[in-house]
């Protein structure tokens, strides 16, 4: 399986938490003055950036989490809806993420068109960039990580090869058992959760869900690989018993030196 470097995971972790502002400068960021594209949601707002550069190979797709109330009551639709008609994928994925995937996004260009639903604007925008020659990276924070798993997988089919990797950061898993059998890219895809990020270890269903890809937990100041969710969960709950203690250990204590001025 690959790895993930350490200026690559800053980086897209940098894009994914400067995504989220209204306005965003791509130029700070080395991508070109037209280097970028906006995916609208259904209600007009920004949901994916596509940023890229003439002369780099890598286009950069950045997919924002759940941002409005609407979009977090779609964590509760936790059936499975399958994808099979639509993205020609042979599994279901959870019914609130399908529903993002595929709600209208409206126009944010001159060239787009009414009607279109965000996997298909998105396509859209790539095929260009992808005939030039350009490989693709997705990454996302929260459902829009879990999303960007499935688009991702749908674009590898369509264009082998053409994924670079797979970037998540605390994303819920998204399918069951057929989506981690037959999901193309687990040595390509990395997951990221962050201590004791509860929205990792959902949808709150044993066996329903699954995650795919090589998990990276950054805790207690280390990066451990693939931990298994139960042992992950047993460690955070221990934690959460015994923060207030370990908050009277002299380590804590010499880590916090730096607080006071030099006399």
């Amino acid at each position: 399986m690959k790895t993930l470097k350490r200026y690559q995971y800053e980086r897209y972790a940098v894009l994914c938490r400067l995504a989220y502002p209204r306005v965003f400068k791509q130029t700070r960021y080395g991508f070109d003055p037209n280097g970028q594209r906006i995916i609208n949601n259904s209600r007009g707002k920004t949901l994916i950036r596509v940023l890229w550069s003439k002369d780099k190979e890598e286009v950069i797709v950045i997919i924002k989490g759940s941002h409005s109330i609407k979009d977090w009551l779609l964590n509760f639709a936790m059936w499975h809806k399958s994808c099979q008609a639509t993205l020609g994928l042979p599994y279901s994925i959870h019914a609130g993420f399908y529903s993002l995937l595929h709600q209208e996004s409206l126009p944010s260009h001159r060239d787009d068109r009414l009607g279109d639903s965000v996997y298909i604007r998105l396509e859209t925008v790539l095929t260009p960039l992808i005939n030039q020659g350009k490989r693709i990276s997705l990454t996302g924070h929260s459902s829009g990580g879990a999303i960007g798993l499935v688009f991702a997988d749908y674009l590898e089919r369509k264009y082998p090869n053409i994924i670079k990797r797979v970037v998540t950061f605390g994303q819920p898993a998204i399918g069951g058992w057929q989506f981690r059998r037959h999901y193309q890219l687990s040595r390509r895809t990395f997951r990221i959760c962050c201590d004791i990020d509860i929205v990792t270890f959902l949808p709150p269903i044993p066996l329903m869900y699954w995650h795919v890809g090589k998990m990276l937990w950054l805790y207690n100041e280390r990066v451990y690989e693939n931990t298994p969710t139960i042992l992950r969960l047993g460690r955070s709950l221990l934690s959460w018993l015994i923060r207030p203690f370990s908050y009277h250990l002299m380590s804590k204590y010499i880590r916090n030196k730096d607080f006071f001025d030099d006399h």
